[in-house]
C-alpha cells in the first residue's frame, strides 16, 4: 500500500469520525435540551474517534461544514448507530424528535425500515443492562441484514 493510500484512508476515516459527532450532536441537540450527561458521553465518543475536544467544539460551532460520510465497514455502521441510540438514550427521557431522528438514522445506514423500531429497542436494552456495541452487534446481526 503507498502512502497516498494510507493517507486516504485515514483521511476518510477522520471524515466518517467527524461525520459521526455531528450526527450525535444533532441527536443530542434535536430535543432543545442538550445537557451535560450528553455532552459528557459526546467527548467520550469524540476521544474513542481521535476528535480532540477543541475539534469536536469546532463540529458543534459550524455543524455544516461536516457532510455524512456512511460508514463502508458494517461494523462500524452498527457501532455509530449504537452510539446514536445510546445519545437518544442517555438522559433516560427519550424524546418524539429523538425517535424519529434515530429511526432515520437507522434507514440512512442502510437497515430494514420494517426492522428499525426493534433493533432500536434491543441496542437501549442492552446499553440498559451493560452491553457494549460488540456485544449489541452479535445479537442483533439478523435485525442489520
Amino acid at each position: 500500500m503507498s502512502i497516498q493510500e494510507i493517507l486516504n484512508l485515514f483521511q476518510s476515516g477522520k471524515a466518517t469520525a467527524k461525520s459521526h459527532i455531528k450526527n450525535l450532536i444533532e441527536m443530542a441537540a434535536i430535543d432543545g435540551n442538550f445537557d451535560q450527561v450528553e455532552y459528557d458521553l459526546l467527548k467520550k465518543i469524540a476521544s474513542q474517534n481521535g476528535i480532540s475536544e477543541s475539534q469536536l467544539k469546532g463540529i458543534r460551532s459550524n455543524p455544516g461544514e461536516v457532510k455524512f460520510e456512511l460508514p463502508k465497514d458494517n461494523k462500524e455502521k452498527f457501532r455509530q448507530f449504537y452510539d446514536l441510540v445510546h445519545m437518544m438514550s442517555i438522559d433516560n427521557a427519550i424524546h418524539p424528535e429523538e425517535m424519529k431522528l434515530c429511526d432515520l438514522f437507522a434507514i440512512k445506514f442502510g437497515y430494514p425500515k420494517q426492522k428499525t423500531k426493534e433493533l432500536i429497542e434491543t441496542i437501549r436494552s442492552n446499553i440498559k443492562y451493560g452491553q457494549g456495541h460488540e456485544e449489541t452487534y452479535k445479537r442483533t446481526i439478523q435485525l442489520t441484514l
